[in-house]
């Protein structure tokens, strides 16, 4: 794989604690993170706690919650088996191998495979599009600026690619910017416009990748699409929300109808 900032978001330097000498701000912050993460799919744990990279009692009583519900010793310091049973999701996301015949349903498979872990974003600093999700799809880079849905797309294609030993910079160059990915696209031909898509829905295929068009050379968000049945395309999407915000803070499988939306479509084809 190329895209794997995830890696780092795995570990930390050494045993955290409350007060603790070899404390380092980034690790606990990365500890609060994933306490707080916890909290937002079991929100009766009581995990949530600040992320200000200082591990006071409320950060050690995260983590006794945490390690009451993982059925761990209740100490209150995250050693490696803490951490690790904290950032399992991830794990589980970036290093599970899907499968399929052929790369289309690699890319599908991929997707679907992110989200029983529930990536989604955090406000830290008063900053959203923040957190270790984040951080992992767009190569460490995080904050209000860092809207995050191409990051994921590009993360999905490249571990599906990956898997077949293929380069996903031959279909498209590395890019946080749907703009970038909807230009490339138009250059090589392998764009189609909504309005071919309305005429043809035949052009599409799962994983593709669609992009929510706001002026002929402007796009605002993008999404792995899983299915296409009817006039609607089933999606996997990061930076979304139910109300399919292209600003959003999670990712979500989704239903979008492009007949009713400026849907243009990015084939993965020649790579296949």
């Amino acid at each position: 794989m190329l895209k794997t900032f995830f890696e780092k978001e795995l570990v930390i330097s050494g045993t955290q604690k409350k007060d603790g000498a070899a404390n380092t701000k980034k690790d606990v912050r990365k500890i609060q993170s994933w306490l707080t993460l916890f909290s937002i799919i079991n929100p009766a744990a009581a995990t949530a706690t600040g992320i200000d990279g200082d591990f006071g009692k409320a950060t050690e009583k995260a983590v006794k919650n945490f390690q009451e519900v993982k059925g761990l010793t209740q100490t209150g310091i995250v050693d490696e088996e803490t951490f690790s049973l904290l950032t399992a999701p991830m794990r589980n996301a970036f290093t599970k191998q899907s499968t399929g015949p052929d790369l289309r349903q690699l890319i599908v498979n991929t997707a679907k495979n992110h989200l029983p872990s529930h990536p989604f974003e955090l406000v830290i600093n008063q900053q959203p599009n923040s957190g270790p999700w984040v951080r992992a799809y767009m190569d460490g880079n995080e904050g209000a600026d860092w809207l995050w849905c191409m990051g994921f797309v590009q993360s999905i294609i490249d571990q599906a690619a990956s898997a077949q030993g293929k380069d996903f910079r031959k279909l498209m160059p590395q890019s946080y910017s749907c703009d970038t990915v909807g230009t490339t696209g138009l250059e090589k031909g392998i764009l189609f416009r909504h309005t071919q898509i309305r005429n043809n829905p035949s052009l599409v295929k799962p994983g593709d990748i669609f992009l929510l068009q706001r002026s002929p050379n402007d796009w605002t968000h993008t999404g792995i699409i899983t299915a296409v049945e009817d006039d609607l395309f089933e999606t996997v999407e990061g930076n979304t929300n139910d109300g399919g915000s292209s600003n959003g803070n999670a990712v979500l499988k989704r239903m979008r109808n492009f007949r009713k939306s400026k849907l243009d479509v990015f084939s993965i084809q020649t790579l296949v």
